[in-house]
């Protein structure tokens, strides 16, 4: 009984223990979580409506180059011969490879889909667009990218494309994915027709971040609410812009400027080691992984 007796003051005492334990870790708890509600405050913020999100197009929202891919539907269109489809081809498989733009590359391409709609009816492009975002963009959407823009228009949010495609074929994937609208590189038409020009510059670096401030100003946005998402560092200039820059599938030099500015980066890439060292396979689908080879051999033998 003695032994007893002196036990069951410390069951009690271990019991008051484990009451206050208790007690203390849930209060830690609320706090901890009030720390980090008030430290990271709901984003989007639902109902504002001076805030929006602006999404660069290529290897952000959608895999590869949306210029190569109009290339493409272009092409089997018969808008142009084999030898340009080699070229585009390589391009988009450079840019797969390496994950960043090359400005040569894309100033050639901007050229010759310049060329290749000249005389063409405005009406008559965007018709096809909406048949080559089926064929080809439709399946190469980053859902990682487009759940970002999604919690965007739940919150009441308007989201918008800022890209240097063509503004026809950007307004056309904007509209697929239920977005606001896009802002994108304007050719010049005359009549319904276009001339071959660019109206301006391509939409591409600096630009942007002009575009992004002209829509901001015009719908009455602050942008310091607003939010902007890119892979390249050329995209810096808009993200800056925005009180809430991402960097989605960075390339490695806006990696690097991400961190150094503590900007949030969300990377929904897959098998990019092997993607690195081995076949281009997403750039080589159907008639491209012909024209890819031709355009290496072609490369190899200008060099």
């Amino acid at each position: 009984m003695a032994a007893l007796g002196w036990l069951t003051p410390r069951r009690r005492s271990a019991t008051a223990r484990s009451v206050l334990a208790g007690e203390a870790s849930a209060e830690a708890a609320r706090k901890s979580t009030q720390d980090v509600l008030e430290r990271e405050p709901e984003f989007p913020v639902p109902g504002d409506e001076r805030a929006a999100a602006f999404f660069d197009l290529d290897n952000t929202v959608m895999q590869g180059a949306a210029l190569f891919h109009f290339g493409r539907g272009l092409y089997k269109r018969k808008f142009f011969d084999t030898r340009e489809l080699a070229r585009f081809a390589w391009q988009q498989a450079w840019f797969r490879l390496a994950g960043v733009e090359d400005p040569e590359h894309m100033q050639e391409a901007r050229d010759s889909a310049l060329s290749i709609v000249q005389g063409h009816r405005v009406s008559e492009l965007q018709s096809i667009g909406e048949e080559i975002y089926d064929e080809y963009m439709a399946e190469r959407i980053w859902p990682g990218t487009r759940a970002l823009a999604q919690a965007h228009l739940d919150a009441g949010q308007r989201v918008w494309l800022v890209t240097a495609a063509p503004v026809e074929i950007a307004t056309v994937i904007a509209r697929r994915l239920g977005l606001t609208g896009a802002l994108g590189t304007v050719a010049e038409s005359v009549d319904g027709v276009y001339t071959g020009k660019l109206v301006g510059e391509p939409l591409h670096g600096p630009a942007k971040a002009e575009a992004v401030r002209a829509l901001a100003l015009a719908e009455g946005l602050d942008l310091t609410r607003c939010a902007a998402y890119s892979d390249s560092h050329n995209d810096i200039p808009m993200l800056s812009l925005v009180g809430h820059p991402y960097a989605i599938n960075p390339d490695s030099k806006l990696r690097k400027h991400a961190r150094q500015m503590d900007w949030r980066l969300r990377d929904y890439r897959t098998g990019r080691k092997a993607a690195k060292v081995g076949i281009p396979a997403a750039a080589g689908v159907g008639a491209v992984a012909g024209g890819t080879a031709a355009a290496i051999a072609l490369h190899r033998k200008r060099r």
